[in-house]
């Protein structure tokens, strides 16, 4: 009696023991569905990695002039950001920098030749690139066109106000965006060019 009683315990123990995990086939269902899931959510990661030019090239001017005017106002002294349209390039020259950041001045070698003084750092906030997919339609400093010249310098003074400036950018996108300076404040204001 006592040999019937245990076997029957040992089979209901195996039964109960044997629903409690995942067959193989569960486990596959499942890493599919986290597998589609993942995919989904490619697109939206690469766009949080990879920010839209136009995006990036406003944020980083926006950026640059703000930390023109900071550095005028925070200093007392004129700081210019110079564009160079032809290069999609521009930084804030002048003012000074704390010492162990401070960029070389321009200085001269044996012979008398001018050496440039290096570029701020990439992301540093003082400069910026924008990239070959966006065109420069306006860029106009006191309401002179610059948009073809080498290079057009936009001056922010200690008590706060700057020159005038508009940006038209345009992207291979249709996207369209104006950056303009408000010349008693040195804020900048950005919003979509109307077509």
């Amino acid at each position: 009696m006592s040999v019937s009683r245990n076997a029957g315990l040992c089979r209901s123990r195996r039964r109960a023991g044997g629903g409690a995990g995942f067959t193989l086939i569960e486990m596959m269902i499942v890493v599919a569905i986290m597998g589609i899931i993942m995919t989904m959510g490619v697109p939206v990661m690469y766009k949080l990695w990879h920010k839209a030019p136009m995006v990036k090239a406003v944020r980083d001017t926006q950026e640059v002039l703000q930390n023109a005017r900071a550095r005028a106002i925070l200093q007392g002294r004129q700081t210019e950001v110079v564009f160079h349209p032809l290069t999609r390039s521009f930084a804030v020259e002048g003012g000074s920098a704390p010492a162990a950041a401070r960029p070389r001045r321009a200085e001269t070698d044996d012979l008398g030749a001018v050496e440039a003084a290096p570029a701020p750092p990439a992301r540093s906030g003082l400069s910026g690139q924008w990239d070959p997919s966006i065109a420069v339609e306006m860029l106009d400093v006191n309401l002179t066109e610059y948009k073809e010249a080498e290079a057009a310098h936009v001056r922010f003074y200690p008590n706060g106000t700057c020159d005038e400036l508009t940006i038209v950018l345009h992207s291979d996108q249709n996207e369209w965006y104006k950056i303009t300076l408000e010349v008693t404040t040195g804020l900048s204001t950005v919003g979509p060019v109307d077509q």
